[in-house]
């Protein structure tokens, strides 16, 4: 009986492997059909992307965003959503950050948070605190819940941090700077990763931001299969809109992206650890033109243009920054820091098929105005939506890349003109970037470039 038994189990798993394998094939002939070519509005090629990514970019820029100076992101994650009252707080017990109730808190920490706000600014990232908090939290901190240990001596490190940018010139503000609720988050205590966070919540979040705030075709478009797929409608958008349209599906595309690369499955019969692993049923349903109404390879691609954009607004501060420094406080680090910086940005900087951003909002009529004046309220918009995602960590990685890729166009719009070879220098008078903008724009660029990198993992599996 115990043979048969084990015969049976081989036999699903000979009959589910087969399946895998052809299955796979499957995928691979058609998520990846459109991966080729010239980008959509650009003359550069994908295939050149790809190299130029995975090749030179991707390894440089992955080893840099773990320094000291990208890998603290400050961030306001309290804010109210100011779309809806009922922000649907993910359920899941991982997808928030656990808060104790007050019996469970020592006397000594209650204390603490009626303190001044420079006293708690001093205490709020103690790791006694945090695992004080910890030891008396009924349930475990995973998948989406966010770790915000920081050491005592970072603590230091970043009140220097402060008062060096507080030195320089500021000619923008960022939103919740001065905020007691603003927080400095260690991005590699808590990667962008699946967290279960899924439902009505981020349908809602993704409908608002293509139905409400984004340029679309007159035809809805979304990334659910219940969307129109007549994607020529997109053709006879402006070329601005396009590029917004774009912009936002390419940004879609990667998160999504990062959700199949980073997938938690569960032990096998409840035994055993989890493992985070690459799902390529996952990847399948998100981007196979047959589940998605033939949507996903465009998607896929436009991956690729926001990449681009990215890409270009890095080129275009090149001067600004390398002149900038990277200030962390510890003179050895900032040097070799720079060094890194400066490599990658010469790399960029070679690469000769740029995006043009000089073929946006040309000419200077009063529709020309009101084009970009409805650009930025719409990006606006969606700054906004962040902060109505109920997964705290969902929010942190959405209001980064938000923050970045905005970062990206006020580069592209600003400096000595809109021309190809147009570039952004320290000191001039209408341009500054604050230490939040810089460390957003280049975790957003390492976002899309950890994503192109994955899709040629997927390419591998799916073959």
């Amino acid at each position: 009986m115990k043979f048969m038994l084990i015969i049976c189990i081989v036999l699903v798993f000979v009959i589910g492997y087969s399946y895998q394998k052809n299955w796979s094939g499957d995928v691979a002939d058609r998520c990846f059909c459109k991966l080729h070519g010239e980008v959509d509005d650009c003359s550069c090629r994908v295939e050149t992307l790809d190299s130029l990514n995975n090749n030179k970019i991707y390894p440089r820029l992955n080893s840099l965003l773990a320094r000291n100076y990208f890998r603290y992101f400050k961030v306001n994650l309290k804010k109210t959503c100011p779309f809806w009252s009922d922000d649907s707080r993910c359920a899941l017990k991982d997808c928030h950050v656990n808060v104790c109730k007050k019996d469970d808190v020592p006397f000594k920490f209650i204390e603490e948070y009626h303190l001044d706000n420079e006293k708690h600014e001093k205490n709020k990232y103690s790791k006694d605190v945090n695992v004080g908090f910890e030891e008396r939290c009924a349930e475990e901190r995973e998948l989406s819940a966010l770790d915000k240990t920081i050491s005592e001596e970072k603590k230091a490190e970043f009140q220097n941090w402060r008062e060096y940018d507080e030195a320089l010139p500021m000619f923008c503000d960022i939103d919740d700077e001065q905020s007691n609720d603003v927080e400095y988050v260690d991005l590699l205590l808590n990667p962008e990763r699946y967290t279960g966070y899924k439902g009505p919540s981020p349908r809602r979040i993704w409908r608002s931001i293509y139905e409400e705030n984004c340029f679309k075709p007159e035809k809805n478009y979304g990334y659910g299969p219940e969307y129109g797929a007549d994607l020529s409608l997109e053709s006879s958008m402006c070329l601005e809109k396009r590029v917004f349209f774009r912009l936002i599906s390419g940004l879609h595309t990667s998160i999504n992206i990062h959700l199949c690369d980073q997938y938690l499955f569960p032990a096998n019969n409840g035994f055993g650890a989890s493992k985070w692993d690459h799902n390529l049923k996952e990847f399948q349903s998100r981007f196979d033109p047959e589940l998605t109404n033939g949507q996903g390879p465009q998607r896929l691609k436009n991956l690729y243009f926001t990449y681009l954009i990215e890409l270009r607004a890095l080129a275009k501060a090149v001067p600004y920054l390398k002149e900038a420094g990277f200030y962390t406080g510890d003179p050895t680090e900032d040097s070799d820091l720079q060094v890194g910086v400066n490599n990658l940005l010469d790399i960029i900087k070679s690469f000769p098929d740029h995006f043009d951003e000089s073929q946006l909002f040309r000419g200077n009529t009063k529709e020309t105005k009101q084009l970009k004046a409805e650009f930025v309220q719409h990006f606006r918009n969606i700054t906004r939506i962040m902060d109505c995602v109920g997964c705290d960590k969902c929010k942190l990685w959405g209001k980064l890349q938000i923050l970045g890729m905005g970062t990206a166009l006020k580069i592209l719009f600003s400096g000595d003109s809109m021309r190809p070879d147009s570039i952004v220098k320290l000191g001039n008078k209408d341009f500054q970037l604050t230490r939040t903008e810089i460390v957003a724009l280049f975790n957003a660029f390492g976002r899309l470039s950890s994503s192109i990198h994955a899709i040629e993992t997927f390419r591998k599996l799916a073959r």
